[in-house]
């Protein structure tokens, strides 16, 4: 049985993290308006790691985003698997976790720009069209949103910007170093 666990990610993780994103996505993913989202919010945020057997092998940042100048918002992404762990549940293990740990720090609302057969399965749905926009180019349909209090999404409308002034509260639990169920 192989040692599996997710926990935050910190400083000492970064160089892996980044060999992580150089093999899934490549050099082109710094010019995705996503990127340029999370760029705009500096250091804020928390990001997770899986392990297996003390080897990185997924990880997912969470930044916040303002929409339309109002705070609470999460944006997912990216999320990484390393490609000999895909389709063994880490990414949706990366997902859930780094959610709960977004709504304990005080978020209502995770947006992401991604696929959604791969991201209803845990709870997100397609914006409505014109309600949200990034500041770059993204196909409408993969512009996804979970609530994380209900009717959060109805309450959010304009441009995404990253929030560098966000002040989370305290998560009152964080993923510290969980095991596999």
């Amino acid at each position: 049985m192989d040692n599996r666990s997710i926990r935050l990610s910190g400083p000492e993780d970064a160089a892996l993290i980044e060999q992580l994103h150089d093999a899934v996505f490549g050099p082109g993913r710094f010019t995705r308006t996503a990127y340029r989202v999370r760029e705009q919010a500096g250091e804020a945020g928390f990001g997770l790691t899986a392990w297996c057997d003390g080897e990185l092998i997924g990880s997912v940042h969470f930044t916040p985003v303002t929409i339309g100048g109002r705070g609470g918002v999460m944006m997912l992404g990216p999320l990484a698997v390393a490609p000999g762990f895909k389709a063994q549940g880490f990414g949706r293990w990366l997902v859930e976790e780094g959610v709960k740990e977004a709504r304990a720090r005080g978020a209502e609302l995770v947006i992401l720009v991604g696929d959604l057969p791969y991201y209803a399965r845990m709870g997100f749905q397609r914006v409505p069209a014109g309600e949200i926009s990034l500041p770059g180019p993204v196909a409408p349909e993969r512009l996804l949103a979970r609530e994380l209090r209900e009717g959060a999404l109805a309450a959010y409308r304009g441009m995404v910007a990253g929030d560098n002034g966000w002040r989370p509260r305290a998560a009152s639990e964080t993923p510290g170093q969980r095991a596999a169920e």
